[in-house]
């Protein structure tokens, strides 16, 4: 299959590689030389532009945000043969996501949401939970190729379930790291081990897969990234975003909001979500 791959960063790389592995056929476009230079070292051919969607069965993309998806999609709708499948596994706002989907229609471009819940470990070892929506036919042709980037597919509806269903896990998942912050402080100003206590939450009631995921780092206060602060904090406002949509309220994941802004204002910008343990600590008087 063609497939043409647009965004080769932490989640796109891992996957485009996958599919080379496989035997697919993978162009590449990325903003990055440095991005690019890596994915054409594992097997794909750069194509910048026009010409690698024109060529295309799959365009395939992973992109950071609402306004890339935008731009992406135009490009998309004016250069991919009528009939093309374009597959975007961004995390993105439903809202767009559905402006999107009437512009490719309109193109007859199919339009494939299939939003990926793991990080770019999980990515690299082809261990991703897809979370897909759109035409039920098209999700069942691509089947074959969305099963090598994880052991686990869901079809979710038609329409922007994959979308909705991404910002359901992510709200989860920043929760786990609030919970996390305000358990494990709370401890610690009482005279726990840190070592101690990360022992015993993995072995615990509430050693959710996240959170023995996280345990060998953080117990190292090893806050090297796979998922900024800034970016998790893109994510919590998609979904209050959507939560004021739909008229839900979300008062502790509006807190997790303010927990991840201080802690990017306490200069954890661009550390892993979970720094938001370390600004707890710090408003607690802790070293």
């Amino acid at each position: 299959m063609k497939v043409h791959l647009i965004g080769a960063g932490k989640m796109g790389l891992p996957m485009g590689k996958h599919l080379v592995a496989a035997g697919h056929a993978v162009t590449v476009e990325d903003l990055s030389d440095e991005r690019l230079k890596a994915a054409v070292a594992l097997g794909m051919v750069a194509a910048q532009g026009p010409a690698g969607i024109a060529a295309a069965e799959v365009v395939l993309s992973s992109l950071p945000h609402d306004d890339a998806l935008r731009h992406v999609a135009q490009e998309v709708a004016r250069h991919a043969k009528p009939g093309t499948v374009y597959i975007d596994t961004s995390t993105v706002s439903p809202t767009v996501s559905t402006r999107v989907a009437d512009l490719l229609a309109s193109q007859q471009i199919v339009y494939l949401r299939a939003t990926v819940s793991g990080n770019n470990h999980m990515a690299d070892a082809a261990q991703l939970t897809l979370l897909v929506s759109g035409p039920k036919d098209a999700y069942e042709r691509m089947l074959p190729l969305l099963t090598r980037f994880g052991p686990q597919q869901y079809w979710l509806g038609e329409g922007e379930q994959s979308r909705l269903m991404k910002l359901v896990v992510n709200l989860m998942i920043a929760q786990t790291s609030a919970m996390l912050a305000e358990s494990l402080t709370l401890g610690e100003k009482g005279g726990l081990r840190w070592e101690d206590m990360w022992e015993v939450l993995t072995h615990s009631a509430v050693a959710s897969p996240i959170v023995k995921a996280k345990s060998a780092q953080l117990a190292q206060r090893d806050y090297t990234p796979t998922f900024t602060v800034l970016q998790m904090s893109k994510d919590v406002g998609l979904i209050l975003d959507e939560a004021q949509r739909l008229k839900v309220a979300l008062p502790q994941t509006a807190m997790t909001q303010q927990a991840l802004h201080s802690a990017a204002a306490n200069g954890d910008a661009d550390a892993d979500y979970a720094a938001v343990i370390r600004c707890a600590e710090r408003a607690a008087g802790l070293a």
